[in-house]
């Protein structure tokens, strides 16, 4: 069977031809699957995705009349795909459900104390031998509260850390996770998450209740003083609303891997150009947020098992087996 692959970084390349050696013809490419690049998969069976890729109504189409029956995401979010779409034209739509949770909640930390003791700004300037502590005053975490906005299987690998750090602890989410409750977290709602937190973490999917999340109305909650995470989705924070809060002064420090508009951003060398986003831009130019290129997940461990599953996904579809991994399940044979 021809498998294509989209949005291939080069550190995942050799895990992928591994993983489908032997059993299927694997093309593995770093476009972006969209409008313009959906020809490329003609006459391929299966699609592999990245969570940058547009799949919606019209790229299906064109894969569905290419030949495409399962479209398998190399990722847990899937809001880049019209699952409705999918339905209509017949087309299987998996991702990759779980994977380890300790990846992202430990760059969530790495981001958190990057940003706390002023780790970006005393590397650039102990590069020119400047050796000065003016401007890196940072603050203990232990004795402080974070709030963690979203409790699932990240969220609680993050409270572990925080409460080994010897925070109080803080959660909301839709349904309380026990092993949270046994760590010592209070669930308390969103608006009182906001106003007591020092350091507030995200790992909520993107949903349309969970759009923009943190928004003008939740930045002011927060304390003058907070430090801001996002491991999850770039959609939850409404960014220019995060840039009029930092241009006013507030906020320790924010670090964020993901950006709502990072699209075609994002993985991509973008150093030789303009940058046109001036959202975007702006929030670079604050010296205490720090952006990194959403890799949060990308660790040897949790690559290799988002491979490993998205190889499972295809041989179960050939199967007739259905798993946790499915979004829509093969139609039923007539």
């Amino acid at each position: 069977m021809d498998v294509v692959a989209y949005g291939v970084v080069a550190d995942e390349r050799p895990l992928l031809e591994n993983a489908f050696r032997g059993r299927h013809r694997l093309r593995c490419l770093d476009l972006v699957l969209d409008r313009d690049t959906a020809t490329t998969a003609a006459g391929c069976a299966v699609v592999c995705s990245s969570v940058n890729d547009v799949l919606d109504e019209r790229v299906l189409t064109a894969l569905a009349d290419g030949g495409t029956r399962l479209v398998t995401q190399r990722a847990t979010g899937h809001n880049n795909i019209d699952l409705e779409a999918a339905r209509r034209l017949g087309l299987s739509v998996a991702r990759v459900s779980s994977y380890s949770p300790h990846s992202v909640a430990e760059f969530a930390w790495a981001l958190a104390l990057a940003v706390n003791r002023r780790v970006p700004r005393a590397v650039s300037r102990t590069r020119d031998f400047d050796f000065r502590l003016d401007g890196l005053l940072g603050r203990d975490f232990h004795g402080r509260t974070a709030g963690i906005l979203g409790t699932g299987r990240i969220g609680a690998a993050f409270a572990r850390i925080a409460a080994g750090f010897g925070m109080r602890l803080l959660g909301a989410d839709v349904a309380r996770n026990p092993e949270c409750e046994a760590l010592g977290v209070e669930y308390v709602d969103r608006d009182r998450l906001f106003a007591e937190a020092d350091l507030v973490s995200l790992h909520l999917p993107l949903l349309p209740d969970t759009h923009h999340v943190v928004d003008a109305a939740a930045l002011r909650r927060m304390k003058d003083d907070a430090i801001l995470v996002n491991t999850s989705r770039g959609g939850l924070i409404d960014a220019q609303a995060l840039v009029e809060t930092l241009r006013a002064g507030r906020l320790d420090g924010v670090g964020l891997d993901v950006y709502e508009e990072e699209a075609g951003v994002f993985f991509f060398d973008r150093s030789l150009e303009v940058m046109t986003d001036d959202t975007l831009a702006r929030l670079m130019t604050f010296r205490n947020v720090l952006v990194s290129s959403h890799q949060a997940y990308f660790t040897r461990d949790a690559v290799g098992q988002i491979v490993d599953a998205t190889a499972r996904t295809v041989e179960d579809h050939l199967a007739g087996r259905v798993s946790e991994n499915f979004l829509v399940p093969p139609p039923a044979p007539h």
